[in-house]
């Protein structure tokens, strides 16, 4: 059974292309490469003996979306990660987020419906809930203001899908996860930001390994344990697990619906400095780090009920965050190794 990843050169993409080859799945990838590269694939190709074929396409382009889903007629569902996904970023050019990250949805959707893809996943966050202050937030907690164009681009996609799922015979899952971390257990793939990292644990493992000289924790004066934000820091492997289990439950017709959400989380609340802390207790590297103000688009705190997801998928994350940050300083360490080798 062949599935189309869009955005598969990605952290999440290329981690869940190897956990559906792991399950039987056929792949191929869409990815523009504009943020990022094809060194994703290499890893994947040692991992699993498998070599993904990518196209080098602009999903924002319909003429060259079409063509991919044409010479793929058989594929059995679409897994769609292909976004713009920098907070910092979309505050600041919010028009560069609705173009990309919208016009490409609407390019898939258009050929899924032509081509009669049966099955859809869509890669959605834990954002569009905003600022919720029901916590731990469950599927059916009301859709809060987005706190950032980013943000706001998810609600919008799932809305769009919700709408196109009414009227059509695709069945789609919207999968929201909270905060993806860490890397393969090989050091093959992992988070490979292009340019400044702005997610947590990237920007934390290169401030250990010397890349970046001083980190900034946004953030002292919350309403938190200690002042800092707090996050549901989820294993990347477990989240691309729930995107091969999301495929199955679709293709089995286990669905009620035409269109169902899950939240993917691990159901903890971690502190940006009990984040820093776990670090440093696997990696025995003492970070270079400072308080500073908070940064526009982040909310407070936020953390995942994931009762659904283990009920109706079979999902049950199973790394905790000491092996995620093990496994996210393993790779950053293979980086370094790599550039020292050559």
């Amino acid at each position: 059974m062949k599935v189309l990843v869009t955005g598969g050169c990605g952290y999440i993409g290329a981690h869940t292309i190897v956990d559906l080859i792991n399950n039987g799945f056929d792949v191929v990838s869409v990815d523009s490469n504009i943020r990022s590269t094809t060194q994703l694939l290499d890893g994947i190709e040692k991992i699993t003996g498998k070599k993904v074929r990518n196209y080098k396409v602009d999903l924002c382009n319909l003429e060259d979306t079409h063509a991919v889903f044409h010479e793929n007629r058989d594929i059995v569902g679409v897994i769609h990660f292909a976004a713009l996904k920098t907070v910092p970023e979309s505050v600041a050019d919010p028009l560069l987020y609705f173009h990309n990250n919208l016009t490409s949805l609407i390019n898939v959707l258009k050929c899924v419906k032509e081509f009669n893809v049966p099955n859809l996943v869509f890669s959605s966050s834990c954002s569009v809930y905003g600022n919720t202050t029901a916590l731990p937030v469950v599927e059916e907690t009301p859709i809060g203001e987005a706190q950032s164009p980013y943000a706001r681009t998810k609600q919008m996609g799932e809305q769009i899908i919700e709408d196109y799922s009414r009227v059509n015979n695709t069945q789609s899952i919207i999968l929201r996860y909270f905060n993806p971390v860490g890397a393969h257990s090989s050091g093959l793939i992992g988070e490979l930001p292009l340019g400044k990292p702005d997610n947590l644990v990237p920007v934390i493992t290169q401030t250990a390994i010397g890349k970046i000289p001083k980190m900034t924790v946004f953030g002292s004066d919350y309403d938190t344990r200690d002042g800092s934000c707090v996050r549901d820091y989820i294993h990347v492997m477990d989240i691309a697990n729930a995107h091969t289990r999301a495929l199955q439950y679709l293709i089995g017709h286990k669905n009620a619906t035409n269109c169902e959400i899950f939240n993917l989380g691990t159901g903890n609340g971690v502190t940006v400095l009990e984040a820093i802390k776990a670090f440093e207790k696997i990696s025995g590297v003492k970070l270079n780090y400072a308080m500073g103000p908070r940064r526009p688009g982040d909310v407070i705190s936020i953390y995942a009920n994931n009762s659904r997801a283990k009920e109706k998928l079979g999902w049950i994350p199973q790394i905790s965050i000491e092996d995620s940050m093990r496994t996210a300083w393993q790779w950053e360490v293979s980086l370094r190794d790599k550039v020292l080798s050559n």
